[in-house]
């Protein structure tokens, strides 16, 4: 069974938390760790002092459970700085609950969670430096709406946006990607838009 670990200081936890992963535990940053199992999700605020020499050691080995930074502020910088040390998510520290099982899922599958913004500028600079593909052959595998929702997904929309865009609800844009994921095999959206061509 998966256990939620959140790390931070006691003035920065927040009850999204455990309305989001009922039985979590919220250890301040100086409690040590118990010992971590791959299917536990460990969920780090960087409003911890050390929080990234602790994000290393977290994040060490092939069998570490994987590691989201939490931010009350996030920054493209910061979240480089979390990825750039292990982490396999970044996200504002308090998002809404189902938001925050998203990431679980996400990060569970070997993806990579970052913000829209962050996306976006990653999708953008894929697009400037790759050569334009000729056609994208893994569309075929999709039903015309699915690649549309996957074509806004490579051109850096949230699903939100997605959904305004193409006259669909949220859920609607969620499933839609689900199954383009699946298709395709692919884990996570920048894995999709790297697959398809931008």
């Amino acid at each position: 069974m998966s256990r939620h670990f959140f790390i931070a200081p006691a003035a920065s936890a927040s009850t999204r938390w455990a309305d989001a992963f009922p039985g979590a535990r919220v250890l301040a940053s100086a409690v040590q760790v118990p010992a971590l199992q791959q299917a536990d999700t460990v969920w780090l605020s960087s409003a911890v002092p050390d929080w990234q020499p602790r994000l290393a050691r977290l994040a060490a080995g092939p069998a570490a459970p994987p590691v989201v930074v939490l931010a009350l502020q996030p920054s493209q910088h910061e979240a480089l700085l979390a990825l750039d040390g292990g982490a396999r998510g970044y996200c504002h520290a308090l998002s809404a609950p189902a938001l925050l099982r998203e990431v679980a899922v996400v990060v569970h599958h070997g993806g990579l969670w970052i913000g829209p913004e962050l996306m976006g500028r990653v999708l953008g600079a894929f697009r400037r430096a790759a050569p334009a593909p000729a056609a994208a052959p893994d569309l075929d595998l999709l039903s015309p709406r699915e690649q549309e929702v996957a074509r806004a997904v490579a051109s850096g929309h949230s699903n939100k946006e997605i959904a305004r865009l193409l006259g669909i609800t949220e859920r609607t844009v969620k499933a839609h990607l689900g199954t383009a994921f699946e298709k395709l095999g692919v884990r996570d959206r920048l894995q999709l838009a790297l697959r398809i061509g931008g």
